[in-house]
């Protein structure tokens, strides 16, 4: 049965109730299962990566009932379900929908946001009003569910974290106001506050129509002519134009004790701080159901909140008293998860490799372990082919498998270094990555 399935099928529940470009755009959701050598696999979109605990044990009951039984974070903060039946796709829908995680058919794909994940933790401004707006809007918009799967929103909470992804429309907080981004551009519009989700769609809408002829699904991917067009015609409607170059390096929260003003940010105003959030990191982005349900129940004894972030991480809002914030983490630590900086998986990342992926050249995941040393100042993605699956942005260190050999290179944005080409020798091949991420 799996042998038979297209690169991506479409479930039950599907009919009816799909985005105009399901002929083409093969990004997996939830409704169209992606075929993958280790099972069907489904992506689900977890807007902003904010999970209630409830949300969180739905997922993993899923991931129980029909496939592995982990859950796999992706560069998205979305979830991903491997080794899923083919035929479990109506079932599946049936729960997720049931749970609150697939709130409208025909935009499920469409529901990519990403979300700076200490907004309102550690003193920044909350973005919460932005992204239950933003998605309602997006679900609420006929036009949307054209979007195709791999377009990309960012609410930034002004730190620049979320704004270095290269997302297509970006909102950035800016005390009363917003900053809207479109693409890479380093010209971005000052709307208020209030009205940024709504601006955000309309520009979404806007690229929809810019892009109808080119065929275009993300910004960057618009003639230079279009986008210029693009960005004029929603300039001319929003509000003040600001200089504002987009970050280069997309800075993950470091795994250990979150620590912020007590209470609302807004209204404090005394010095006073506590223990908000516990942050962790995932080795390469994958969990047990042991360490799922730790982190769901550690969420259920505080905020009930869990944040997925685009680093494959996990924040855990609060507040903690230190004594629990510290026990907690001993028990995440000793669970197998990243609770601090020094960690030597630190910024190691990989996409799933053989054998999960047919397309791949080595067992990549099993190489990074092998190959994990000291902490390097760079972070490091294997990929078992050159499409980089989930890949980061800003600066790393890219190592990809080739017929020749494991090929690392230091990427800088929109440049990359000269590569070294390693050949057929483990101890070389940890010793050049380690020598390039330091």
């Amino acid at each position: 049965m799996l042998a038979a399935m297209p690169d991506s099928a479409p479930s039950p529940l599907s009919a009816g109730g799909v985005s105009p470009r399901s002929g083409g755009d093969a990004c997996p959701g939830t409704l169209r299962l992606h075929r993958a050598d280790d099972g069907a696999l489904a992506r689900v979109r977890i807007p902003g990566g904010v999970l209630s605990a409830e949300r969180a044990d739905a997922l993993l009951a899923v991931a129980d009932r029909f496939g592995d039984g982990e859950l796999h974070l992706t560069s998205r903060g979305n979830v991903q379900l491997r080794g899923l039946d083919a035929r479990c796709g109506g079932e599946l829908a049936g729960l997720l929908t049931a749970a609150g995680l697939l709130p409208s058919a025909a935009h499920e794909r469409a529901r990519n946001i990403v979300a700076s994940p200490l907004a309102g933790l550690d003193g920044s401004p909350a973005l919460g009003p932005w992204l239950t707006g933003l998605d309602g809007l997006v679900c609420g918009s006929a036009a949307a569910a054209s979007l195709s799967g791999r377009f990309l929103f960012a609410l930034d909470d002004g730190r620049g974290d979320v704004d270095a992804l290269g997302a297509d429309v970006t909102l950035i907080a800016e005390g009363p106001d917003a900053l809207l981004r479109i693409g890479a551009e380093d010209t971005v519009f000052r709307v208020p506050a209030t009205d940024a989700p709504r601006a955000a769609l309309l520009a979404a809408e806007a690229f929809l129509r810019a892009a109808a002829d080119s065929g275009a699904w993300r910004v960057k991917d618009l003639p230079d002519g279009v986008r210029a067009e693009l960005v004029h015609a929603i300039g001319s409607t929003a509000g003040e134009p600001v200089h504002r170059p987009r970050p280069r390096t997309a800075k993950a929260p470091a795994p250990g004790l979150v620590t912020g003003p007590y209470g609302n940010a807004a209204a404090a105003t005394a010095a006073t701080t506590t223990v908000t959030a516990l942050c962790v990191d995932v080795p390469l982005g994958q969990l047990t159901p042991a360490q799922w349900r730790l982190l769901t129940g550690t969420a259920r004894r505080y905020g009930n909140e869990l944040r997925l972030t685009p680093w494959r991480g996990i924040v855990v809002p609060g507040p903690f008293d230190e004594g629990g914030a510290a026990e907690a983490l001993r028990t995440l630590a000793a669970a197998g998860l990243i609770t601090a900086p020094e960690s030597p998986w630190t910024g190691v990342g990989a996409c799933i490799g053989h054998p999960g992926c047919a397309k791949s050249l080595s067992d990549v995941r099993a190489e990074a372990g092998a190959a994990v040393g000291p902490v390097g100042r760079l972070p490091v993605y294997w990929s078992g082919c050159e499409r980089r699956c989930g890949h980061p942005h800003g600066e790393w260190i890219d190592v990809v498998v080739t017929p020749e050999g494991h090929r690392i290179a230091h990427v800088r944005g929109d440049r990359r270094d000269p590569p070294a080409t390693v050949r057929n020798d483990p101890a070389a091949l940890a010793a050049t990555v380690a020598a390039a991420r330091a």
